[in-house]
């Protein structure tokens, strides 16, 4: 096991990244890296290259509604939605527009850049208009508007998320009616917010931070859309938040990241981001996790997840949580690929592999990271 965790790790190409980076567009430094942990990393490049293979989710938001019920209003409306391993959230097969553009939305490569998390690309992007056109659904000769126009959408009855989000949320282990206090890290634009919110009934108490004060009216606009009453948003840096001096019995660190996991979603990604995004984003998630970690209550739970492959947001993140603090204790997750044990010339706690992957070819997701840990009692 290496404590001194120096980033990033550039690994020295060959044909084979060569060939792959000029056949799919990425920069060659981040291919030789898949091709080293990665399951599978030619069939993963091929399953994202193909736009058809875009997966969609919508989690129902049971402070206004439930599963059966949204179902049946969406059904109605033409939409096909198929049950998942969580029973609030449903892959939608139709959702009324062909892919996410960025530039009709709106939306600037510096909103992009500016923490823009994996809790998601996909609510923003509608949040911003381009969903407003309507389109035919080939089955029913309906015209059908986009899954982010419709009057139950504006509602608050679902929120746009994937799949693996919703996942890190659920092992929070929060139960209905708890009395806990949560604090979201970075919380704009609101979908684990939210998500947490329905999951507490909106009881006990939230504390959402989002550092940019450009993306609180997103924040604000969702906490309000889904009804939620229980949070108190915080506009601040979360590695700042022991300064307020409160403990918190959950903290969910949804880390910024160089979001890798969601090339299939931004193409532009596999050629903007470089090494220096990689270690700048890794500082700030060592301190952001101490910091989460320090105002953890005793037995309380942090669950820390990134949109990004790349083990310097992700094992090594952990690991130095570890190294620092002998009272923090990984536990198993129940869906996604174990974690890495070793990278280059790193070699990472045995009970890594109770950390999760999720890899699009694999799991039909965005690329996604969680890891739970528990602050062992004093």
């Amino acid at each position: 096991m290496d404590d001194n965790l120096d980033c990033p790790v550039l690994i020295t190409g060959n044909e084979q990244s060569r060939f792959l980076s000029e056949r799919y567009g990425y920069k060659e430094w981040m291919i030789s890296r898949f091709l080293n942990f990665i399951p599978y990393p030619e069939k993963m490049l091929d399953y994202i290259h193909d736009s058809k293979n875009l997966h969609y989710y919508i989690r129902v938001n049971t402070l206004r509604t439930n599963p059966q019920e949204l179902k049946r209003r969406l059904g109605d409306k033409g939409y096909h939605l198929n049950e998942t391993i969580l029973k609030e959230v449903f892959e939608i097969k139709n959702p009324g527009f062909g892919g996410i553009q960025i530039k009709d939305a709106g939306i600037t490569t510096a909103q992009l850049n500016n923490n823009e998390d994996n809790d998601n690309k996909d609510a923003v992007t509608m949040q911003k208009g381009y969903d407003l056109q309507s389109s035919k659904d080939s089955d029913l000769g309906l015209k059908q508007p986009s899954i982010g126009s419709t009057i139950e959408y504006l509602k608050g009855y679902y929120y746009i998320q994937d799949l693996s989000s919703c996942i890190a949320v659920e092992e929070l282990e929060i139960h209905d009616g708890s009395g806990l206090v949560v604090l979201d890290m970075a919380a704009a634009p609101g979908g684990k917010t939210t998500h947490i919110a329905q999951k507490l009934n909106n009881m006990g108490a939230i504390f959402a931070c989002e550092s940019n004060s450009n993306r609180l009216a997103s924040l604000l606009f969702n906490l309000s859309r889904c009804f939620v009453q229980n949070t108190a948003v915080l506009n601040m840096k979360a590695e700042e938040i022991n300064e307020l001096e409160l403990r918190f019995d959950r903290v969910l660190l949804d880390a910024p990241c160089t979001c890798e996991g969601i090339i299939m979603k931004d193409n532009s990604r596999k050629k903007s981001r470089n090494l220096v995004d990689l270690e700048t984003c890794s500082i700030r998630q060592k301190k952001m996790i101490i910091s989460g970690f320090n105002v953890l209550k005793p037995n309380g739970l942090l669950i820390y997840c990134t949109c990004s492959f790349a083990p310097e947001e992700n094992e090594m993140i952990i690991q130095h949580l570890l190294s620092n603090h002998k009272d923090a204790q990984i536990e198993p997750l129940l869906y996604g690929m174990n974690g890495l044990t070793s990278f280059s010339k790193y070699q990472f706690d045995e009970k890594m592999v109770y950390t999760k992957r999720f890899y699009p070819h694999i799991h039909a997701t965005n690329g996604f990271f969680i890891a739970k840990i528990r602050k062992k009692p004093n």
